[in-house]
């Protein structure tokens, strides 16, 4: 009773003296598509363009809900003042057609929510081209150009994908620690959390205790992944996975990375081959990208991406020491020399898609010393772990994965020093199972599908080196 009541509390607002402003409006996408000629309707949004006829006003509106416009017509003398591009309204009118079909809003009531004085400072105008540095600049305000937010109804649908899909497939979603005492990575790319005030922090801190200690008695960062604790709740459901923020401390201001990025994380037990894991890496990614392609065409057309045409072929698959192989034999196409051994540079990952032919690629098997701690041994190779990088165009790298460590013995020999991580053994003591795992990049999946530039822009809030404004 009481949200019924307070939905109906009129707002006093400029334009038609009587209009009333409900909250129980009809999204702009379903007058679009579904509304009724001749129906009376109330439709709230944005003006993207207006333009003044002899007797009428054509105003087109957005609400958000879809990448398309409304066209509202309205009688010049029943213009309010104040009604201009960027300004927010609420209107009410007779749905009709237009000539070549749509359906449009005869207004006979109007008002103005928010106004927008294009001279007043906003950044965007009507009918102008602004370069993605530039839109950049705005983040509180470039979710209202028509580009990005078609790429963030984009972001949702792919989000609301996965979850589908790991729904579908068994898998749990498990809510992983942003605060954590590991780095999984072991790479020291890591951002540390301690209570900023020094009233706290002074009346936990014990006797002989450091400072950075003091909260948790052990010193915490912000999670780089979720895979350890994931491979603990693998060990009684079997197929779970995350999808949350991971922190990343690098000094880079590169087209691919973020301080803060989100990440899906799956795992599974009972898997003990390499080629398993890599079908369900690869049917995963058909499988949310088509209904990507497929929800999202319109908006897809208003960023001009089209479906990657890969969606129907088979990846390809390389040993390291094949792509290693490959790639000295092209060293004189390459800026950046190939070391067996070592990792591969950005250039060398896109190389190596080009080369088969812009269709996504693994590279599997490699050596055990460039490699995490916890992978798994191949069994033929002791030098090699059972690993896999899916390699994708515009990005490089875009998954990781691999078989995980599950011998006792071997794992407390491989695990770095100085680490808290006597409960990642102690799992491997109880009940024990094999069990591997993928992780992808969301944002440079988006990328990648998208076919956009810059990582920043797949984003709504980017935070980078030197910049977390908001």
């Amino acid at each position: 009773m009481i949200s019924r009541y307070f939905s109906k509390i009129p707002l006093i607002r400029d334009g038609f003296k009587s209009q009333k402003f409900y909250h129980n409006f009809v999204n702009i996408a379903q007058v679009i598509k579904n509304e009724s000629v001749g129906k009376r309707t109330n439709v709230q949004g944005w003006v993207r363009a207006m333009r003044k006829m002899k007797d009428n006003v054509f105003i087109d509106i957005n609400d958000g809900s879809t990448s398309e416009h409304l066209q509202v017509i309205l009688k010049k003398c029943d213009k309010p003042k104040n009604l201009g591009y960027g300004c927010c309204v609420s209107i009410t009118g007779e749905i009709n057609l237009t000539p070549n079909g749509k359906n449009e809003v005869h207004a006979d009531e109007i008002c103005v929510i928010g106004s927008c004085n294009l001279e007043n400072g906003y950044p965007f105008l009507p009918r102008k081209q602004y370069s993605q540095d530039y839109v950049r600049q705005y983040l509180h305000l470039r979710c209202r150009t028509r580009k990005f937010s078609s790429i963030l109804r984009l972001r949702d649908i792919a989000s609301s994908a996965i979850g589908d899909y790991m729904k579908s497939h068994g898998f749990i979603n498990i809510h992983t620690p942003i605060l954590t005492s590991n780095d999984c990575e072991g790479a020291g790319e890591v951002f540390f959390v301690k209570p900023e005030s020094s009233v706290v922090m002074k009346e936990m801190k014990k006797k002989d205790q450091s400072e950075d200690e003091a909260y948790f008695n052990a010193k915490t960062y912000l999670t780089v992944s979720g895979q350890l604790h994931l491979e603990a709740m693998a060990r009684s459901l079997s197929r779970v996975y995350t999808f949350g923020p991971t922190f990343r401390a690098e000094n880079s201001k590169s087209r691919l990375h973020l301080s803060e990025f989100y990440m899906i994380e799956a795992e599974m037990a009972f898997m003990n081959d390499i080629k398993d894991l890599i079908n369900e890496t690869e049917h995963f990614i058909k499988t949310i990208t088509r209904i990507l392609v497929e929800k999202g065409a319109t908006d897809m057309q208003i960023i001009d991406a089209k479906p990657p045409d890969w969606l129907d072929k088979k990846f390809g698959v390389l040993t390291y020491d094949e792509a290693i192989d490959i790639l000295e034999r092209h060293s004189n196409e390459l800026t950046v020399p190939v070391k067996n051994g070592n990792a591969f540079s950005k250039e060398h990952e896109l190389f190596l898609v080009q080369y088969n032919d812009n269709i996504p690629l693994f590279v599997i098997n490699w050596p055990k010393e460039i490699k995490s701690f916890y992978m798994k041994e191949c069994p033929d190779d002791s030098s090699k772990v059972a690993a896999m990088d899916l390699l994708a165009p515009q990005v490089g790298e875009l998954f990781g994965g691999s078989l995980r460590e599950d011998n006792y013995d071997k794992l407390i020999q491989k695990l770095p020093a100085a680490t808290n991580l006597s409960w990642y053994l102690e799992m491997r003591k109880y009940g024990n199972v094999s069990t591997g795992g993928f992780g992808m990049g969301f944002e440079r999946y988006l990328q990648t599908i998208l076919n956009i530039s810059n990582i920043k822009d797949v984003i709504p809030f980017p935070r980078w080196p030197h910049n977390c404004s908001l």
